[in-house]
């Protein structure tokens, strides 16, 4: 079966209801713009053969790039990919909300669990996620691959790169990372059915020198993460994902933005790099694993406790000297 025959079908499947709330690629529709790019460039050829291609160029596509089909083609799918890169951060951060509730609203979910299994839920959207956001990435893969092959150029690869750049790129999203570890929070990396219907997840001992949790997703699409700090060198602890999608711990973000930990990753200033790519302004929209931190809690709860009671310590020394530094101030000296 093709892959346009598979993504209708699951577009109309059992998941339709899901799909009519978010955006998905038009596969159908984007895959007809090239079709009648193809038809222009045969006809370009064929013109050239007969000697009078000096009235048919104007009007046929032109190697390398073709500002008719760009315009629709380009624009499109960009709008296309950015809406389903927010609708899924949206999707995936309620999941997570729910999951990790807290106060009146744990009470009423445990109540609710009387009555209807609220796990078993919260499961399945997550595997429609995981579903929407890998049928969606191979999709745009697909359609700019035969882009590059209609035109015989290298845009498809180099929109790849400006998705990417714009952070809308479907598949490094660091809530993709997060339902990863939810997953896993779930006890489902030992569960066999689980991983024939979405694939599999795993994470190596995250004591290791390399921890990295691997992402298996249908398609055979394998992705993995790197789960340690750049600036520290050990696993991530208090993870934050900057807006560039880099991942540090809370204390290192804080200290490569000279600002306290008990301030927070969100309280640095704007003119603030990542210490990585050093893109300026990441730290305004800055994510909080929570989910990766769990994970963290529940698998190495030796490693988490000793870096719990280091960054208390690193508050508590943090906060005496700025309050020396008022004090000296308020006195004059």
């Amino acid at each position: 079966m093709k892959f346009g025959e598979t993504f209708t079908e699951y577009l109309h499947g059992e998941e339709g209801w899901f799909l009519e709330k978010c955006r998905h690629v038009e596969y159908k529709k984007l895959k007809k713009v090239l079709k009648k790019c193809k038809t222009c460039n045969s006809t370009r050829s064929n013109d050239e053969h007969t000697n009078s291609s000096a009235t048919s160029l104007s009007d046929s596509c032109q190697c390398q790039s073709c500002p008719s089909c760009d315009e629709m083609f380009f624009e499109e799918l960009m709008k296309e990919a950015s809406d389903i890169a927010g609708c899924f951060k949206s999707r995936v951060r309620h999941l997570l909300h729910l999951h990790v509730a807290t106060g009146m609203q744990r009470y009423m979910m445990r109540l609710r669990r009387c009555f209807t299994d609220e796990k078993q839920a919260l499961i399945h959207e997550g595997h429609i996620l995981i579903q929407y956001i890998t049928m969606n990435a191979i999709a745009i893969r697909k359609i700019l691959k035969k882009y590059d092959k209609v035109h015989s150029s290298v845009n498809g690869k180099n929109f790849k790169l400006k998705m990417r750049a714009e952070r809308i790129e479907l598949l490094h999203s660091p809530w993709l990372l997060e339902l990863g570890a939810f997953y896993l929070n779930s006890g489902l990396d030992k569960v066999g059915n689980f991983k024939n219907s979405f694939g599999r997840v795993s994470c190596n001992n995250l004591n290791e020198d390399q921890p990295v949790m691997k992402l298996m997703l249908p398609n055979s699409i394998e992705l993995e993460f790197d789960l340690t700090c750049a600036i520290c060198l050990e696993t991530v602890f208090n993870p934050y994902a900057l807006k560039c999608g880099h991942i540090f711990c809370k204390a290192c973000a804080c200290s490569a933005a000279s600002v306290m930990i008990s301030q927070g990753v969100k309280a640095a200033p704007q003119r603030s790099k990542c210490p990585i790519c050093r893109e300026v302004g990441v730290y305004a929209e800055a994510v909080y694993m929570i989910e990766l931190h769990l994970l963290l809690k529940m698998r190495n709860k030796e490693y988490w406790k000793e870096r719990v009671m280091g960054e208390r310590s690193e508050m508590v020394k943090q906060s005496k000297m700025f309050w020396n530094e008022q004090t000296m101030q308020m006195i004059g000296y």
